[in-house]
């Protein structure tokens, strides 16, 4: 049988277990599995047993259910609460107002969690009755929420790109670093977005209460000290090389318990939510990155990586090419998988054509996790706009056409990050190895 038939009756099988809802870890082992057995040679009991084992021990994914603890603990505390109100006085006379809150809260919370969705949760359960409460438009409040939230995916610690780390043998400190300046960006142009629809109608944002002085600010921002040291606590540790990710992440559980303790609000049984629901997200996602390395171990015997690779070099498209094509396919994919899924179902079988094209494999992760950021809010299956119709009640599609300029502006960033790839390999090249 030929290469694209058998990658076909492969592709077919995931589908078909997928929609008879089937969990992905197991239809990807599955998949391998059939792979092995009907197109490769090899043992595929003794290759299942020897992948597994040796994949379910890793020290630099260590860091994943320790980031995810910390994000579980900070959704269960104050501190979220204390950034609105710090932050709040500051943006009264920026064009959109207080709709900032909603981009900058979750920028911060991203550099502190690491979670789309725990994100989107956290700032909406707090900024979404604010904002409607101070009548601004639903449109702007559930567009700058969803497409903010998606942050947490790319701004450090990431849970995805520790994922792509791993799945790719690339250094997550490195990642992690390349995160920032996309990251910032993609803040600016939200800011720039929102700003630019106040001033083109500015009756639609709502006057301001009052105003603050400087001195009142200034007491305000200090609800934002905890947040802030931790970020500095985690990422620059990373930075300047003292911690590696997972002593990072280990050092970030300590402080998001002693600040959460020490805002009040937060005891025994709070940590005891928070360890259970971080225990399942982290168990979740090992079964996905098992199934994932037996399916790239599988694909490797069968030979389609390699020849898919060499196929799709026949057609001699540039990079350019190659990387416009590639982000129609995740925008597709990503809208029936969460984006976990999307980067270890693909990595194995798109890295080989990324490397022979001449792409960094470092600059792609970044670029492949601001992809499936778009796919957080695309519908049907765009996990930011689930938890926003869970907090609002507001229907699905609703929320998916309040969020669809962010797609835009990510699908922006995105070309930008192509265009210019320093503003991915800059900070990593300064760091060095």
């Amino acid at each position: 049988m030929s290469d694209p038939m058998v990658f076909t009756v492969l592709l077919s099988v995931l589908l078909v277990l997928l929609a008879m809802g089937m969990w992905v870890a197991l239809s990807l082992t599955l998949m391998a599995f059939v792979a092995l057995v009907f197109f490769a040679n090899p043992p595929a009991g003794q290759v299942l047993a020897t992948t597994l084992w040796g994949h379910s021990h890793s020290w630099p994914l260590a860091a994943l259910p320790l980031f995810i603890l910390m994000g579980e603990i900070l959704l269960r505390s104050r501190l979220s609460q204390d950034m609105f109100t710090g932050l709040a006085p500051w943006l009264g006379r920026m064009p959109g107002r207080l709709l900032h809150v909603n981009i900058l809260g979750c920028a911060i919370f991203a550099a502190v969690s690491g979670s789309s969705a725990a994100t989107a949760a956290t700032i909406g359960r707090m900024s979404v009755p604010e904002l409607t409460e101070r009548g601004y438009p639903e449109k702007l409040i559930l567009g700058t929420l969803a497409g903010s939230a998606t942050l947490g995916l790319l701004i450090p610690p990431s849970i995805i790109l520790i994922v792509y780390g791993v799945a790719t043998e690339q250094s997550i400190a490195r990642l992690f670093v390349a995160g920032v300046l996309p990251g910032l960006m993609l803040v600016g142009l939200f800011i720039g977005y929102v700003a630019l629809k106040a001033i083109m109608n500015p009756a639609s944002i709502p006057a301001l209460d009052g105003t603050y002085s400087f001195g009142e600010k200034l007491r305000a921002s200090r609800r934002l000290i905890p947040v802030l040291l931790l970020i500095s606590g985690v990422i620059g540790s990373i930075y300047s090389g003292v911690a590696s990710p997972t002593d990072a992440a280990a050092l970030g559980v300590v402080l998001s318990v002693v600040l959460a303790m020490s805002t009040g609000g937060f005891g025994l049984a709070e940590f005891k939510d928070a360890l259970l629901s971080a225990t399942k997200t982290s168990c979740m996602i090992a079964f996905i990155l098992m199934g994932a390395a037996f399916l790239s171990i599988s694909m490797g015997f069968t030979g389609i990586p390699r020849n898919l690779a060499t196929w799709i070099g026949g057609f001699d498209l540039s990079p350019y090419a190659l990387l416009a094509a590639l982000t129609v396919f995740f925008v597709i994919l990503g809208c029936f998988l969460d984006g976990i899924s999307v980067v270890v179902l693909t990595t194995s079988i798109i890295l080989p054509m990324v490397e022979a094209a001449g792409i960094d494999p470092l600059w792609f992760g970044i670029y492949l996790v601001l992809v499936v950021e778009m796919s957080q809010i695309t519908p049907p299956v765009g996990f930011n706009l689930f938890v926003i119709q869970g907090l609002t009640g507001i229907n699905i599609l609703r929320v998916a056409a309040a969020a669809m300029p962010f797609f835009f502006l990510l699908l922006l960033g995105a070309l930008l990050i192509t265009v210019f790839p320093s503003i991915v390999t800059v900070l990593p090249n300064a760091m060095g190895n």
